[in-house]
């Protein structure tokens, strides 16, 4: 007999009132529905566990997320994010249409989204490094998108990556932490190795389990043959090597990304939270300049 492999349910699209239309046969829901497919509007929004600001925030999305929309509902969103399939509200104004489709993302850790091309006017809101962006026209050093303009030198065009990620890593060094956090405003352990990632053009899970389980390939449980961009992970945690000794990491220890040699970091997270190291992995992403 063929045991069937539970779904995960940060993953899965149903509530015993409705759940996505492709997983009928598979759940059981008292109504079935296609997602109508919509994009955040805003610079960023929570992703709540619950319909209601103050339920628990497992993620982020930024502006340009594709999302699949399954309910509106008392001003939140149940929704899907298409980049890494997490399942949640968001409120219900940060929806927009899926079109016209991003053309360019931000490439500086932040940037300011102005009513004019001019520098000098007050900024509408920042931008986080990752946001997509539909550019519509250029005027002078900026570029016209939905809601205002941002400077041409902080964009890039959307397929354009960035192969270290590891040195992604590095620019967001004192960035707070943010349990759920997947900006240059605030970023958790494993929200840090996913931003990297994505800029460097990997598809990323968002949580630590997931990562240790789907990403590279699994390395001997040694540190000794550890190299840039190798990920360290605990039973909740995750880490990149910035390069033999190193660790870069978002961390409540520091409240912040922070570097610190890798021993010391296995030796408090034993002694105080996660327990022993549980895995290393490598990602084939590195230029073979980043990772000498």
């Amino acid at each position: 007999m063929t045991l069937a492999i539970p779904l995960d349910p940060r993953l899965t699209p149903a509530r015993p009132d409705l759940a996505d239309a492709a997983l009928r046969g598979r759940v059981e829901a008292a109504r079935f529905v296609e997602p109508r497919p919509m994009r955040l509007a805003i610079p960023a929004a929570a992703l709540h566990r619950a319909p209601s600001p103050e339920s628990g925030i497992d993620t982020e999305a930024v502006m340009g997320d594709a999302l699949r929309v399954y309910a509106v509902a008392d001003g939140f969103a149940w929704v899907q994010i298409e980049r890494d399939g997490y399942v949640g509200y968001l409120p219900a104004e940060s929806l927009g249409p899926p079109e016209p489709a991003p053309t360019h993302r931000v490439g500086a850790l932040r940037t300011f989204l102005y009513p004019a091309p001019d520098l000098k006017r007050p900024a509408l809101a920042h931008l986080s490094l990752g946001a997509a962006l539909a550019v519509t026209g250029a005027e002078g050093d900026y570029l016209a998108v939905p809601g205002g303009y941002v400077f041409a030198g902080h964009c890039r065009p959307i397929a354009a990556t960035e192969p270290d990620f590891a040195g992604t890593a590095e620019r967001l060094v004192g960035t707070p932490y943010l349990w759920g956090g997947r900006t240059t405003l605030g970023l958790d352990c494993s929200g840090l190795v996913q931003l990297c990632l994505e800029q460097a053009g990997l598809a990323c899970p968002r949580d630590a389990d997931q990562q240790e389980r789907g990403l590279g390939a699994a390395l001997p449980l040694d540190p000794a043959g550890l190299r840039r961009g190798d990920l360290v992970f605990w039973r909740g945690h995750v880490g990149m090597m910035l390069d033999r000794e190193r660790l870069i990491h978002a961390n409540g220890h520091h409240m912040e990304v922070s570097v610190e040699p890798l021993a010391v970091a296995v030796a408090r997270i034993l002694e105080k939270s996660y327990g022993p190291v549980t895995g290393y992995r490598r990602l084939p992403a590195l230029t073979p300049s980043a990772a000498a």
